[in-house]
């Protein structure tokens, strides 16, 4: 028989920890001194001890111990102890992935902070009205440049400035987003699907994005920023004016896209 110092020693668990499984239920001494409440272990314990220590280090829970303890087939053991390594896999396999997401949003939010530093000023200005193809459309975002496309091919040299859309909505819409693709042009008629009209002028706050277009969301809250410190009234719809971005077989660089926003003010 060993005393509890004793074999906490030959076991590798604490004193106090033996206490607690004693009072759980889970490693009931074989002899307890009724006068002292010294506590005895005899040596068929130890595997029972170095079990119940095992098992905790595999996250296996108070109660799932004891139900472990109590089969008697080691069938029975192994198809549980089968069960939590299944879980424990899961367990890793959700870590890894969280860690990807992790080093992905520290990235891209480093790169959102470079982003805003090398973007320009906060500024107003007069738009002067121009002559615009265009095709309105419904949809995601990035399907405009299928739209840009149509544009370039049917106005090819009468092309005078850089591609714009209009966003009609006020808020951000992920799959039903109404916004027009726009191309600035000399002279041309109306085609198939493509408008060509006049657009209004006027006076504008518009500041200079600098970096890719899923981080246009930190340019846009200083842009409305200082739309509510000036107390501004805002004509819809917006615009973003594509300066420097992907061309047709180069994609180049997002981290040197230049977006410039434009919100025409009363």
């Amino acid at each position: 028989m060993f005393n509890i110092g004793e074999f906490s020693k030959i076991v590798g668990l604490t004193v106090k920890t033996l206490r607690f499984y004693h009072e759980q239920e889970l490693l009931v001494p074989s002899f307890v001194d009724p006068q002292t409440g010294y506590r005895q272990y005899d040596a068929r314990q130890i595997e029972t001890a170095r079990t119940i220590a095992h098992l905790r280090r595999l996250e296996f829970s108070l109660s799932d111990i004891k139900e472990i303890l109590e089969l008697q087939g080691e069938g029975d053991i192994l198809e549980i102890i089968v069960r939590q390594k299944a879980v424990v896999e899961g367990k890793i396999k959700h870590l890894r992935q969280a860690r990807r997401f992790l080093d992905q949003f520290i990235s891209e939010e480093r790169q959102a902070i470079m982003a805003a530093q090398a973007s320009g000023e906060v500024g107003e200005k007069t738009l002067d009205p121009m002559l615009v193809a265009a095709i309105r459309m419904k949809g995601r975002y990035s399907d405009c440049g299928a739209a840009f496309g149509k544009l370039g091919r049917n106005f090819g040299r009468n092309i005078s400035g850089k591609p714009f859309l209009l966003h009609y909505d006020s808020e951000y819409k992920e799959n039903d987003a109404d916004f027009e693709a726009c191309m600035p042009i000399r002279q041309g008629k109306a085609v198939d699907g493509i408008s060509v009209r006049q657009l209004a002028g006027g006076r504008c706050v518009a500041l200079v994005h600098k970096g890719p277009y899923d981080q246009l969301g930190r340019s846009y809250a200083r842009i409305l920023t200082y739309v509510k410190q000036k107390g501004h009234r805002i004509v819809m719809p917006t615009r973003e004016v594509y300066l420097r971005g992907p061309g047709m077989i180069f994609k180049g660089n997002p981290k040197n896209y230049l977006t410039e926003i434009q919100m025409l003010i009363e």
